[in-house]
């Protein structure tokens, strides 16, 4: 049996996040955002979203690389358990993220997504 004082951890170039911000999508649910960090806070718009509708917006971050791994859950604001949010199409400076609504109703919230890239590499 290891104890603690026994793991040795090395941390890598940008392990983890080293800055963060926050931004807020105008317009509508759709409408794409910037924020150059490897990590933050996304206030979606309150536009109304049917149910089972979903949109998908695309995140500029000159901090992405095609082979990062970007994170992305549902922080606050609005009805929890009530969407299903993926990421995809992850690029050098974006990334896209979907959010999909599973209510049974059309829901008009400002919802916060809180999101995360974790560096990667093909070798």
């Amino acid at each position: 049996k290891l104890l603690p004082s026994q793991f040795e951890v090395t941390a890598g170039k940008a392990t983890g996040p080293t800055t963060g911000g926050t931004v807020t999508q105008a317009t509508n649910k759709g409408t794409g955002v910037t924020l150059n960090a490897e990590s933050g806070q996304i206030t979606m718009n309150n536009a109304a979203l049917a149910d089972a509708a979903e949109v998908t917006f695309t995140v500029t971050n000159d901090r992405v690389t095609a082979t990062d791994v970007v994170v992305v859950n549902h922080g606050s604001a609005g009805t929890a358990g009530a969407y299903w949010l993926c990421v995809s199409t992850v690029a050098a400076g974006s990334f896209k993220i979907s959010v999909g609504n599973l209510s049974g109703g059309s829901l008009s919230e400002a919802i916060v997504l809180n999101f995360v890239v974790l560096k990667g590499a093909s070798s």
